[in-house]
């Protein structure tokens, strides 16, 4: 919802003061239908070569991101370390062996089960639970382990940020292609010199219409836009984080309530929930 109003906020203050102050919004919106296409269309094809087809993929399973409200909220983020803190307790009372049948099937997992908000994301049950085999297969250490660990965020991280990388590229030259649509107004002017000024003087406004739309489209709809989307992903990867400090943790000796401590402490202060909060959760669990 915020994204509407706050495009609905610039839009309105841009065009409202151009009116306000005068301005002739006919001109505009005469050759705005050309000089979008010329735009967009030149835009978009050179987006299309710029790009494999997995990351056009990737920008277009993105983009309705942006209308959503972040699913990273501070209720999934107790659910989460609440699972964790089961799993741990669990190895730590009966033996990393216990959680053998939990790792190898977690669809059929008692302790997934119960929390169904993490326990269905599949991104997060598959970083979890390999990390987890490999604990319970014990032929890794620690720093083998965390290892892995940071070179799976890293890939992670670059496949997320590939599509927000696209989508900056197209904001930086959509103002280039605007000129490109100005350029061919001006020529189209030039080619009809023997025309009264009043005439002249509206073709050379709808060329300056396509510079104008260039850099409003570029640093008022797209930028914006991609810099939310990166924001995003940025709370994506800190769940990631979130998983493996306390693994590690847990690796090293620390108890379950510890360990998930741990974790707590690498999350975003907005989302993170206080000791005390958590605790009540996870004894509300047990």
């Amino acid at each position: 919802m915020i994204v509407i109003v706050g495009y609905a906020v610039a839009m309105g203050c841009i065009f409202g003061v151009y009116i306000f102050h005068g301005g002739n919004i006919g001109v505009i919106l005469t050759a705005l239908p050309f000089e979008l296409v010329t735009i967009f269309g030149g835009a978009l094809g050179a987006f299309a070569v710029n790009n494999q087809p997995k990351v056009l993929k990737a920008v277009i399973k993105l983009l309705p991101q942006a209308l959503k409200t972040s699913k990273y909220t501070k209720a999934r983020y107790m659910e989460l370390m609440a699972l964790l803190y089961d799993i741990l307790q669990k190895a730590r009372k009966e033996g990393l062996m216990a959680i053998e049948k939990d790792v190898e099937t977690p669809d059929e997992s008692e302790i997934f089960k119960k929390y169904p908000t993490v326990g269905s994301d599949h991104h997060v049950v598959e970083f979890m639970t390999d990390y987890l085999r490999m604990m319970v297969s014990g032929n890794l250490n620690a720093h083998e382990i965390e290892a892995l660990m940071d070179s799976e965020i890293d890939t992670h991280h670059q496949e997320s940020h590939a599509p927000i990388a696209a989508i900056a590229r197209l904001a930086g030259a959509l103002p280039a292609f605007g000129i490109v649509a100005a350029v061919l107004g001006v020529v189209n002017t030039m080619g009809s010199v023997g025309q009264p000024p009043a005439v002249l003087g509206g073709m050379i406004a709808s060329a300056l219409v396509g510079t104008f739309l260039g850099i409003l489209l570029a640093y008022g709809v797209v930028e914006p836009l991609g810099g939310l989307l990166e924001q995003k992903t940025e709370d994506a990867a800190k769940e990631f984080q979130c998983i493996k400090t306390t693994l590690l943790a847990s690796m090293q000796g620390y108890n379950p309530s510890t360990a998930i401590e741990f974790g707590r402490k690498v999350l975003f202060s907005t989302e993170r929930p206080s000791f005390v909060e958590l605790e009540a959760h996870v004894r509300g669990k047990k």
